[in-house]
């Protein structure tokens, strides 16, 4: 049976759009190198941003 691993062992990143910790997920194991978003809606937030040109642009 393999060792059980804490939380607090995995690797963790921040979210590109709001600086969350996002924890490593099994299912982004082949891909941890390009999640950036910790959501779809950080996601979608992020393109909105770029599309008005920035954060002053509301």
């Amino acid at each position: 049976m393999p060792k059980m691993r804490r939380k607090s062992d995995l690797p963790s990143k921040p979210c590109q759009d709001c600086s969350r910790p996002m924890l490593w997920r099994k299912a982004w194991a082949k891909t941890w190198d390009a999640v950036r978003f910790c959501s779809d809606r950080c996601r979608a937030d992020s393109r909105l941003l770029r599309r008005r040109g920035g954060e002053g642009s509301f």
